[in-house]
């Protein structure tokens, strides 16, 4: 089976948040050297590669990891806001995009399939 005719089989959000979760975590993976090589970016950004890719292959237990990702993102956003307390604005708005986001796809997921 071909890529695009995988690709087909998908709705518009469920592509949609396929493309958020792989661009997220290759941002994360990209920014990874400009700022240190802290863990949690790495751990979120591999994570985040993996949740994109068990939903594009439709497993069962994808759900479930997306719960994760989604509490670990929500954490992240908001410990990274409280962190820089809104001095940066660039990263300030990236991080409340990120958490919206997040937000977003993840429950939009987890209402539609059932863990």
């Amino acid at each position: 089976m071909s890529l695009t005719s995988k690709l087909r089989d998908f709705n518009r959000k469920e592509l949609a948040s396929l493309a958020f979760y792989a661009i997220s975590g290759i941002i994360m993976l990209v920014s990874l050297p400009l700022t240190g090589f802290p863990p949690h970016l790495g751990f979120l950004g591999i994570f985040s590669l993996i949740v994109a890719y068990m939903q594009f292959k439709g497993r069962s237990w994808a759900p479930w990891l997306v719960g994760i990702l989604f509490v670990a993102g929500i954490v992240f956003s908001l410990y990274t806001l409280y962190a820089i307390g809104f001095s940066n604005a660039l990263i300030s708005l990236g991080m409340i995009a990120y958490a919206a986001l997040t937000l977003y796809f993840s429950l939009s997921i987890l209402l539609k399939r059932s863990l």
